[in-house]
Order: structure tokens, then C-alpha cells, then sequence
């Protein structure tokens, strides 16, 4: 435990460039086609096509594997998933995603997240959003969940900021997790 407040100092550093870079890359080569770098924990489905866990590679028309879909895509995340949003069973949802064995996947430790801050465990759900954004700081739904868990401890000023990196992600304000987390701070949505 000696070790954890340089391990929060470092991740917090981390974040702090990971934010401050992205401003400054953007300016440095704009895209050429503005989209989020990271698509948001898709509902687990039956459907087994061929394109699953596939996208195209902008500059050379290729697939490329994503790094979060050997996760999502298991029997494991399915559950959670389902036991989380569907049935609001959080504690089972959280130990049926520890099954999977990949804590540190973006879309796993956002959803384990999301059911502690639930739980109204708010100090585990902090460390699982922060274990998302080390491996993913794209990722456009811990932010917006964070930025909810920011909201519930009465920090608004760090809700509003994750708004505005999430606007930066998604490259303007019409992604699902801007108009939530915006919904938050207005009041008109429950989170």
C-alpha cells in the first residue's frame, strides 16, 4: 500500500499528458476524416459475422484487429454485461467480468467501474476509470463515466472538463456520451 500514492501521482501525471498532447496534436496534423478513436463497450449480441472485432485502417484500407474486442466478445463480458445494465445486479456483474482474466481492458474495468460507483463504492469505481484511461485514454466511455462519478462527488468543475475532452474525442458534440454526461450536469438525465 506504501506504493499507492506514487502510483496515483503517476497515473495522474500520465492523464495530465495524455490531455495537455491531445490539443497539441491536433493542431500539429488535423484529420482528414474527424472521428473517435475509440467506438463505446458495444451490447453484447448472438450475431457472429466476420467482421466482428474489426476496423478499418484509415491509412492503408486494412483491417486491424481492436485491442477491446477479445474481451467483449467473451461469454464473461456477455454476462456482466447483462447482469449490470439489464438486471442491475452490480456485484454479480463485477464478478462475472473478473472471470474474464482482462482487468486491465478498457471496456472491462469501465464496466466494473460503473457497477462500483453504483454499489456506491466510490473509491473502487475512481480506481477502475483510472485503470481504463491507462489503457485506453480514448476511451470515450470511461470518460463520460467518470465524469458522472465526478458529478455524484459534487466535483462539477472535473465533470465539465471531461465533457470537453469527450467533445474533443469525438470530434464535436453529438456523441451519445457528450449528450449524457451534458444531460448530467444539466439535470435532465439520472445517471
Amino acid at each position: 500500500m506504501s506504493n499507492r500514492p506514487s502510483t496515483l501521482t503517476s497515473l495522474a501525471a500520465l492523464l495530465t499528458v495524455v490531455w495537455m498532447a491531445g490539443p497539441a496534436l491536433a493542431d500539429a496534423q488535423p484529420p482528414t476524416n474527424p472521428a473517435p478513436t475509440t467506438t463505446p463497450a458495444p451490447a453484447p449480441t448472438t450475431d457472429s459475422g466476420g467482421d466482428k472485432g474489426k476496423e478499418k485502417d484509415a491509412d492503408k484500407g486494412k483491417e486491424k484487429t481492436k485491442h477491446h474486442e477479445d474481451a467483449t466478445s467473451t461469454e464473461g463480458y456477455h454476462r456482466g454485461y447483462e447482469l449490470i445494465y439489464n438486471r442491475g445486479e452490480f456485484a454479480a456483474g463485477i464478478e462475472a467480468l473478473k472471470t474474464i482474466g482482462q482487468d486491465d481492458d478498457a471496456d472491462v474495468a469501465t464496466l466494473i467501474g460503473f457497477a462500483s460507483r453504483k454499489l456506491g463504492r466510490y473509491d473502487d469505481a475512481r480506481a477502475w476509470y483510472e485503470r481504463a484511461l491507462v489503457s485506453d485514454p480514448n476511451h470515450v466511455r470511461t470518460w463520460q463515466y467518470y465524469g458522472m462519478w465526478h458529478l455524484e462527488q459534487g466535483n462539477r468543475l472535473k465533470a465539465e472538463d471531461h465533457l470537453q475532452h469527450i467533445q474533443l474525442i469525438c470530434g464535436g458534440t453529438a456523441c451519445k456520451e457528450y449528450k449524457d454526461l451534458k444531460g448530467a450536469l444539466e439535470g435532465t438525465i439520472t445517471y
